[in-house]
């Protein structure tokens, strides 16, 4: 009996000690240990059989794994060989995978090629972490919240398309499913429009850009700062976006945010003149002229190429940060009010806004708009992303609206990650560690019917004061694994247990040749 115990103890001690080499970020729902072990050289085959898409996303994964390997794995439709076997199993959800490692092989199923490629981001950091040796294992896995997204704003600082693709290759690392491209702003338009070219010859250029932080500093650089995409450029980001199964929601800012236009068409704003690309950060007064017919004609014609360039189910069309004084002073504005019996400037935006989405659902697409939206009445069709905290989305469940949670208390990794910003780059300068990141809670102060509201998270990226993807990348990592997991494990979440998982995942960051912030990983951001 006393032998029998102790051999249940040490079955049970290495059970322990194979599960506990299974460390992937975000957590899975299910990891089932076994004895042994695969490894991948650089002859094991990846086997996709006769379906095309399958070879594709094979093809990316050898890529991932290449540097561990030493160069691309062989993609096959069929083998002898022990490999990597590729499968489609329509009765798993589209984004869940079951990847099951033997001594003879591997074995990846999804509901859809988005769900293998899933699981084959859950191979790649088991084979960075082991070197090429695999443990044994039966990985049953699925997201909890369909909308897992990032959000990068390119106006600020201006991205070049091959920094945006890295930015979407992050997006994919972390089994999130939307980027959300912030593209037009005060300080720039950033996308070209052909119906009205100047967008992008006058409007992506302000003549310099303030030196130093916003609140301290009243100093110029004195250096012109551009920069826009083609729509060819668009269309190339869309596609390598769509064969990471990201989709790509573009951002065009209405009715506030809107020195990139109004510069180069003053007609657009209320006074009709004097307008200039913004050179520091804040909130402009001048906005749309929401009394003209000629402003929702020029919105109407950029939505239109917009929406031609951007497949995506949503546009969102911004909403925040809007004053009114100009609208107060404006006799058109003024006069639409009267036109439409509306009591005050909020519910004018109130009317923008939903005169716009029901332009864009004509035309088969529905809107995202920040949480400001709420003020003056939305309709009942409307998504709101919460970013100033999570009020707006909680109240936008309340009331029966779809919302995504992105509040800025726990999702804009633009903030510092220590509470010792003078060891830290020049940031917006209040503090987001990983442990608030993941304490995110999406149904916080929600009963379970309000819940079905909630989509998911974003995790927002500001760039006043990241000129760079190099920057970008040391405020993205690892703070965005965190709100991975918060989207694609919110049912499993346990602090400590990521902490030790992403002392692993590093590592994949490493092999990537990512540069993070170590500030976690050092104990050093709180």
């Amino acid at each position: 009996m006393k032998r029998l115990f102790l051999l249940v103890c040490m079955l049970g001690l290495s059970l322990t000690t194979a599960a506990s080499e299974i460390n992937i970020v975000p957590k899975p729902l299910r990891v089932e240990p076994a004895e042994g072990s695969f490894t991948v050289t650089s002859q094991t085959p990846v086997v996709a059989g006769q379906d095309k898409e399958l070879l594709r996303v094979g093809r990316l994964f050898a890529g991932m794994v290449e540097p561990v390997v030493g160069r691309n794995l062989p993609v096959k439709k069929s083998t002898d060989d022990a490999a990597i076997v590729l499968s489609v199993d329509g009765s798993l959800g589209e984004e869940a995978y079951l990847l099951s490692v033997t001594p003879e092989g591997i074995a990846v199923q999804g509901g859809s090629p988005k769900g293998v490629l899933y699981g084959l981001q859950s191979l790649r950091q088991l084979v960075v972490d082991g070197k090429g040796v695999v443990p044994a294992v039966k990985i049953t896995d699925k997201p909890f919240f369909a909308y897992r997204g990032a959000m990068l704003d390119v106006v600020r600082h201006f991205m070049p398309v091959e920094d945006v693709k890295a930015f979407i290759d992050i997006v994919a690392m972390h089994k999130l499913n939307r980027f959300h491209w912030h593209l037009t702003d005060d300080q720039g338009w950033r996308i070209d429009i052909r119906k009205y070219p100047d967008l992008a010859r006058v409007g992506s250029v302000r003549k310099e850009t303030l030196f130093g932080h916003l609140r301290t500093s009243s100093e110029y650089d004195g250096r012109p700062y551009g920069g826009y995409y083609t729509q060819s450029e668009i269309r190339e980001v869309v596609a390598y976006a769509a064969e990471r199964y990201v989709e790509v929601i573009p951002e065009i800012e209405m009715p506030g945010h809107a020195l990139g236009a109004l510069t180069p068409y003053p007609w657009l704003g209320c006074r009709g003149e004097n307008y200039e690309v913004w050179t520091r950060w804040g909130i402009s007064s001048d906005v749309f002229c929401a009394g003209k017919e000629t402003t929702f004609e020029f919105i109407e014609n950029v939505l239109a190429e917009v929406i031609d360039l951007f497949p995506s189910k949503y546009i969102h069309i911004g909403g925040d940060e809007c004053p009114k004084a100009r609208w107060k002073e404006c006799p058109y504005c003024q006069q639409r009010m009267k036109e439409n019996g509306l009591q005050n400037e909020e519910q004018l935006q109130s009317y923008f806004m939903q005169r716009v989405e029901k332009w864009l659902h004509g035309h088969g697409r529905e809107i995202i708009g920040w949480d400001e939206i709420l003020q003056g009445g939305i309709s009942k069709t409307a998504t709101v992303m919460s970013w100033r905290g999570s009020k707006g989305g909680i109240a936008a469940a309340k009331a029966g609206n779809k919302a995504i949670m992105a509040p800025n208390t726990h999702c804009y990794l633009d903030y510092n990650q220590t509470s010792e910003p003078r060891y830290e780059p020049l940031a917006n300068g209040k503090f987001l560690p990983v442990r608030m990141v993941y304490a995110l809670d999406p149904y916080d102060q929600l009963t379970e019917a309000e819940r079905a509201f909630i989509l998911g998270v974003q995790a927002n990226l500001w760039t006043e004061y990241i000129p760079d993807f190099f920057h970008a990348k040391h405020m993205l990592l690892p703070r965005l694994a965190a709100l991975s997991e918060v989207g694609w494990a919110y049912d499993r979440k346990d602090f400590e247990d990521f902490r030790r998982r992403m002392a692993h995942f590093r590592r994949t960051y490493d092999v990537a040749g990512y540069n993070y912030a170590t500030y976690f990983f050092d104990g050093k951001d709180e």
